[in-house]
């Protein structure tokens, strides 16, 4: 299920309070100011004289709710109350234990250097960072099971202050259990971000949790400026190779369609995506003679689902061996770059770091460029 999952993602693949002060009515909560994102949409932060807001709009594909999180400092906190049926929930920050459930949320962690605070995980087989393995390896991560049904008594035996989860449609009787357990989940919806630095962007979700603000905002900016220098150097090519992407799933071939991230990757990586003029939510879903008819003679194949081989992809399916891309040896995926237990590299590091593989795609598509680049996710297949 997880796989699927991850393949069709990956083929597709922001309050005021009230607020009462005790015992001290200096404590003024009147001013507050919106921290404005460069490129996310599903979430912002506000802050007030006393504490943080933090507002999650929309963290699932058709959602029409957000949630409102108070974040108080711990020495603010025995100062202030609020009023708790005006938000979905009230944290004290910084976090200091935490569990999270999807692992684009590691490398966050990473580079703001709070890896440590992480107390458990579903499915931490998933997981590729040498260092949070480590971590696991040492018994300082717990395993939670699976993210369709996480195993609470093991999750609330780590005692953390806070799960970050993210949710398909809202319905997770796992997190209702841990919210009735007094502990607050906050859902991180950085993969219906619409582009790849508004994904990136969500670093500064868990900036705001870490009290690590103006860190997330160096990290961030930095990825920001790679991103587009990438992109500057690729708008100076002079051919762009015509590109299919995707594969088939039983009978149905999901590619990503012209307004998603991943074509937003291959637009900025300045090459003719096949089906770049195409719109609407999700990937696309088409036959497998119309993908033929019209990838046939593409120049490159990306992203051919979880395959890692030439001869995997024709044991999948014998007239994948028809397309000009499979005969000329020019099939690249990201699926053969793994962690030590399997799990894919591109699907917890690729969400914080387009910056990376923009280059990656450049470097594939535009060899002459990037000369001293080493692709860091795809790799041709053999």
């Amino acid at each position: 299920m997880k796989k699927i999952l991850f393949f069709l993602l990956a083929c597709i693949a922001f309050g005021s309070c009230k607020n009462e002060t005790k015992n001290n009515p200096s404590l003024s909560v009147s001013e507050s100011t919106v921290i404005a994102n460069s490129h996310a949409k599903g979430f912002s932060i506000t802050h007030y004289d006393n504490y943080k807001v933090l507002t999650i709009n929309n963290p699932w594909p058709n959602s029409t709710q957000n949630y409102t999180y108070a974040l108080v400092s711990k020495e603010m906190a025995p100062k202030i109350t609020l009023n708790k049926e005006e938000f979905d929930g009230i944290v004290t920050i910084p976090i200091e234990k935490v569990v999270v459930t999807s692992t684009t949320h590691i490398p966050s962690l990473e580079l703001l250097n709070v890896e440590e605070t992480l107390v458990g995980f579903p499915g931490t087989n998933y997981i590729s960072s040498e260092k949070t393995r480590a971590r696991i390896s040492n018994g300082e991560v717990r395993e939670l099971g699976k993210n369709e049904g996480i195993n609470t008594e093991v999750l609330l035996d780590t005692k953390p202050e806070l799960v970050v989860g993210f949710g398909i449609d809202g319905n997770n009787k796992t997190f209702e259990t841990i919210k009735k357990a007094g502990i607050p989940v906050i859902y991180n919806g950085d993969w219906i971000e619409e582009s790849p630095l508004a994904k990136a962007e969500w670093i500064k979700f868990f900036g705001v949790l870490f009290n690590k603000e103006n860190e997330a905002n160096t990290i961030f900016n930095t990825i920001e400026k790679d991103y587009l220098e990438a992109k500057k150097i690729a708008s100076e090519v002079k051919t762009q190779p015509s590109v299919l992407s995707g594969a088939m799933h039983k009978d149905v071939w999901y590619l990503p369609n012209g307004t998603s991230p991943e074509a937003q990757l291959l637009k900025d990586a300045n090459v003719n995506y096949l089906w770049s003029e195409t719109t609407g939510s999700g990937s696309l879903a088409l036959s497998f003679e119309s993908v033929f008819e019209k990838a046939k003679t593409a120049d490159l194949w990306l992203s051919p689902s979880y395959y890692s081989s030439l001869e995997a992809l024709e044991k999948a399916n014998s007239h994948y061996t028809k397309f000009d891309a499979f005969k000329n040896k020019k099939v690249y995926s990201f699926a053969k770059t793994t962690g030590d237990t399997g799990g894919v590299i591109y699907y917890e590091l690729g969400t914080t770091r387009p910056d990376l593989v923009l280059k990656d795609l450049i470097k594939i598509c535009h060899p002459e460029f990037l000369q001293d680049y080493t692709p860091h996710f795809f790799k041709v297949l053999e």
